[in-house]
């Protein structure tokens, strides 16, 4: 996840910011078993609290010798495309301009000294940033953010009790934002458990302790908010959402249940301001104890995969499918030579249970990447009006790879622009002279979306000019005329909907028509 106090990430959340860094120099964005308990381990409040607390100051009094201060430094080159990326370099970094008179000799002064420090031949600058994490096991293994400790070159830890030491990254992951680091102490170091999220339920109180601004173990209190969170920042979002107020510098620091268990780790807030305004999110405690175990192994983290794209079932998609009710998970596109291809899954197929449970399109990722690699996993597939049992191999998450140039396709001969008026959109074949208007592979294949009306439902639904359909009702189309077939047989069917799988810019998708010309309601 990568998220910026300062450079806001285009999403459904405008203003989502980093919980964590702030500095004074420059303020950074900021499944294994249980760990074994230790006699140095901070004990667990006895008994669970009803209701509202009296106090908190004994948990807090308990729990705060195990949460830190990371302190990081890193040299950065002015101007270089490492400052834009995080946001850095921008206004904090630099003073503003003041508004002096036009033509003032002061204004020349500043301006002539802005341009230096932004230069690129200006010398590097030592940036500094302060995050927050916790001690997860005497021997000194420290949990926090990802975006806490990136590029640095030198990171510190500071204890409840004003020791510093120097910590070196044991491992990161950078698709939950989490990272292991390790110190090295001549005593055993207090450390605090991961508990079990899944058993904390929206109205429980929670404490959250950190760093906020720099100000070393602040402690703060409010309830889980909401379960489940996805906030479109990656494939495995399941925050848990807090109203303990969370702030810049909170990043890696934990969120504890009334046990004194750590239920998550504070990672991002929604701020139009900057500040906490009452929407936090965290980790789930059951996602980054695996992912922290992994780190702690072998410095890195692997992924159960499938090799599917996939969205969720709308009730117009499951009209268009004869589905009841509307779930699910439909296929979009399947990996070549990836594990669902070699089970046989198909574009259209519809998976509503992994291993016997239930499954919605957004969770389908996260619950795959679970699963160890090389276990057989057994898929609930809907295919074509019936439900079959599809035993898949999990395989391991591959690294990001550029496609091989693919050869171009010859265009169908006979092809003509075709007007789809009720649909609001009209065809063309997808030629060379299409391809390289739009900047398209040679290898693809479809029917080019050459207009779209405004206001029309294409436009509703999100289909662009330059959008190519590839398959009318899970069945290839070559060209316009194929593509129209298509959908009068549907309508001669008296189909509901008609579905159309989509290539756009962000990879392939099934976008359902009403056959009746006008928004389902």
């Amino acid at each position: 996840m990568r998220l910026s106090v300062h450079l806001l990430r285009a999403g459904s959340l405008s203003c989502l910011l980093l919980a964590g860094v702030s500095g004074p120099v420059a303020a950074w964005a900021a499944e294994g078993a249980a760990l074994p308990a230790t006699p140095q381990a901070v004990a667990p409040v006895a008994g669970r609290m009803h209701g509202a607390p009296d106090s908190f100051a004994d948990l807090a009094a308990r729990l705060l010798p195990a949460v830190v201060n990371v302190s990081t430094t890193q040299t950065v080159k002015s101007g270089s495309d490492e400052e834009d990326e995080d946001g850095e370099g921008g206004d904090d970094q630099l003073p503003q301009m003041p508004n002096f008179p036009q033509g003032s000799p002061f204004e020349k002064f500043f301006h002539d000294f802005m341009n230096r420090q932004s230069s690129p031949d200006a010398p590097p600058r030592r940036m500094q940033a302060l995050g927050s994490g916790f001690i997860i096991d005497p021997a000194g293994y420290i949990v926090t953010n990802n975006h806490v400790i990136r590029h640095a070159d030198k990171i510190t830890v500071t204890l409840q009790d004003n020791t510093v030491l120097t910590a070196r990254a044991v491992g990161h992951d950078d698709r939950t934002d989490l990272a292991l680091l390790k110190v090295d102490s001549k005593k055993p170091l207090p450390a605090v458990h991961f508990g079990d999220s899944d058993k904390r339920r929206v109205g429980d109180w929670v404490l959250a302790i950190g760093n906020p601004f720099g100000l070393s173990g602040t402690v703060t209190a409010g309830i889980i908010s909401s379960r489940g969170r996805n906030i479109d920042q990656g494939p495995y979002d399941d925050f848990i959402q807090t109203d303990a107020p969370i702030n810049k510098g909170n990043s890696g620091g934990p969120l504890f249940d009334m046990d004194g268990n750590v239920i998550g780790v504070n990672t991002a807030i929604y701020s139009p301001s900057g500040g906490s305004v009452g929407i936090g999110f965290s980790i789930p405690a059951n996602e980054a104890r695996g992912i922290v175990e992994q780190l702690r192994k072998t410095g890195k983290v692997s992924r159960g995969w499938l090799g599917v794209r996939i969205q969720n079932v709308t009730q117009d998609i499951a009209d268009g499918l004869g589905l009841s009710p509307a779930r699910g998970a439909l296929v979009a596109g399947v990996e070549k030579d990836g594990p669902a291809a070699k089970a046989k899954l198909q574009t259209g197929d519809v998976i509503q249970t992994l291993d016997g449970q239930p499954v919605e399109g957004k969770a389908l990722p996260r619950l795959s990447a679970q699963l160890p690699v090389g276990t057989v996993a057994h898929l609930g597939v809907w295919r074509h009006g019936k439900t079959v049992d599809v035993p898949v191999t999990i395989g391991m998450l591959p690294e990001p790879a550029a496609e091989p140039d693919a050869k171009p396709a010859a265009a169908p001969k006979g092809a003509a622009e075709v007007s789809l008026s009720t649909l609001g959109f009209s065809v063309g074949p997808l030629d060379a002279a299409a391809r390289q208007k739009y900047n398209l592979p040679a290898g693809q294949k479809g029917v080019l979306v050459t207009s779209v009306k405004d206001g029309g439902l294409a436009s509703d639904r999100g289909l662009r000019e330059g959008d190519v359909v590839t398959e009318v009702q899970q069945a290839e189309v070559t060209s316009p005329a194929d593509l129209k077939k298509r959908i009068e047989a549907a309508q001669k069917a008296n189909k509901k909907s008609v579905l159309l799988l989509v290539h756009d810019a962000d990879g392939l998708r099934w976008v359902p028509f009403p056959l009746n010309g006008e928004d389902a309601p």
